[in-house]
């Protein structure tokens, strides 16, 4: 299937390639370099190019272009789904997926790839199979590997890859056992000028990090299961159930994993968080236009809205900006024509306005559309779906999990509004350390107040963590 995988940073320069049947030539990129160059942004390279005897299917993940070259047509879907595979366990090996990660690691890159795929073919892609087969780098690892000569590769096969649930290794031991549960959405929003919406659907998933000992079978229900449209699962995930009763039971892998991803249509009310008041003009035969746009909070929403950034890549026949901002701070790049406003807060009592004079090239021609604005900004607790959790069940094992609350970050960028929630494992409270041993259900009270605890209906407008003490 695959023939041959080329990593190629922004710069268009092919700094790693992996081929498992015979040599493909790097000249076959040569159709890829096209493409970027007729793309106005990297994010816009077709993902799927035909060449005379290849296909090119290819994804862009931090500033890096992972390109596979086919020879024969297959599902394209497939392959980029094995392209973001790759991606997140470079991602979950290095700590991230970057150039100077993967050339640092280069040998243990071509292990994992040449595990990943068996001629062509995808063979182990679970996070948990791989450690067994090829150990995550470490310091010291590294060190004993260069005075005896060892490698990362494992001395055993792993014990689950031939068992019925081949996404979890046997034998799990945690002294503290937890479950972290991440729900990122991605809003799709067309708003006009006057910042109504006009069409709105949600893009989200559901990250999962699990340290739980033994072979725990939870299983994880919503309040509101219906809002759920076109549902991926992971295939730790028993399908009938959710077909028949709308709850996730399953048996998890141990570690990160992504849970399910979904779809929510804009039939269900999709609520836009802040609004934007933009009028952008450009005068026929002059040199000049207008450019005034206002940002605000829903009146209705009663959350502060914070760290807001707007982004705007303006037309190429702008020359500068000569702009006043009521709040923050505006800066205007003449090359690369983007225009950044550092708002900060929003206070609804006075908001942020940045208006002026656009000059242009003279005897340009009017610019025939007006740009689009990306913005940025966080809320603290704040669901932006609606989607609730009901209670999350645990069977087959001893210990009973608890459950806490954490925060969100919102983000909108372009017509497009990202919502994300802050990873629980870079963001937790001190009192949790890995190091803080047993909590007490007193300490856990003294954190999250009782009621918190005790309620059955926990919100995803936090973070959903549980601890299993």
């Amino acid at each position: 299937m695959i023939h041959s995988l080329f990593l190629i940073n922004c710069s268009g320069d092919i700094f790693l390639e992996k081929h498992w049947k015979s040599v493909v030539s790097q000249s076959v990129c040569d159709y890829f370099f096209e493409a970027q160059e007729k793309a106005v942004d990297v994010e816009n390279v077709p993902p799927v190019i035909s060449t005379p005897h290849h296909y090119l299917i290819s994804i862009y993940r931090d500033k890096i272009f992972f390109v596979s070259v086919i020879q024969t047509e297959v599902p394209p879907l497939f392959v980029i789904e094995f392209l973001h595979r790759v991606a997140d366990t470079f991602q979950d090996y290095f700590g991230e997926c970057s150039e100077t990660a993967i050339k640092d690691n280069v040998v243990i890159v071509y292990e994992l790839l040449e595990e990943m795929l068996d001629n062509g073919f995808p063979l182990a892609t679970e996070s948990n199979i791989l450690k067994e087969l090829i150990k995550p780098p470490t310091i010291l690892r590294s060190v004993v590997n260069s005075i005896t000569g060892s490698s990362n590769v494992g001395d055993t096969l792993p014990t689950g890859q031939l068992s019925n649930i081949p996404w979890r290794r046997a034998g799990v031991k945690y002294t503290n056992n937890e479950a972290y549960f991440d729900v990122v959405e991605e809003i799709d929003a067309i708003i006009d000028k006057s910042g109504s919406t006009v069409f709105a659907e949600i893009q989200g998933v559901i990250d999962s990090c699990i340290k739980l000992s033994g072979m725990p079978d939870l299983s994880l229900s919503f309040m509101n299961p219906r809002l759920l449209d076109d549902v991926s699962f992971h295939p730790c995930i028993r399908f009938k159930r959710w077909e028949s009763e709308r709850v996730l039971s399953f048996i998890p892998p141990d570690g990160n994993f992504r849970l399910i991803s979904y779809r929510v249509s804009s039939q269900n009310l999709v609520a836009i968080p802040v609004y934007v008041k933009h009028m952008i003009s450009f005068k026929e035969n002059s040199s000049s236009g207008r450019f005034d746009v206002t940002i605000g909070p829903k009146q209705n929403m009663g959350k502060t809205v914070e760290s807001v950034v707007m982004t705007v890549h303006m037309p190429k026949a702008v020359l500068n900006m000569n702009l006043t901002a009521t709040q923050g701070n505006y800066t205007f790049d003449p090359v690369t024509k983007v225009l950044t406003w550092d708002v900060g807060k929003i206070t609804p009592q006075k908001l942020p306005n940045l208006k002026g004079l656009v000059n242009l090239q003279s005897g340009a021609p009017k610019p025939e559309e007006n740009p689009s604005l990306n913005i940025q900004f966080k809320i603290q607790q704040l669901a932006i779906s609606g989607l609730k959790v009901n209670r999350l069940d645990m069977y087959g094992e001893k210990y009973k999990p608890f459950k806490g609350l954490k925060t969100t970050r919102v983000q909108k960028s372009s017509n497009c509004i990202r919502w994300t929630r802050v990873s629980a494992s870079t963001n937790r409270p001190r009192t949790y350390s890995k190091h803080s041993g047993r909590i007490s259900k007193a300490t856990m009270i003294h954190i999250f107040p009782a009621n918190i605890l005790q309620q059955t209906k926990v919100s995803f407008t936090d973070c959903m963590r549980f601890w299993a003490l």
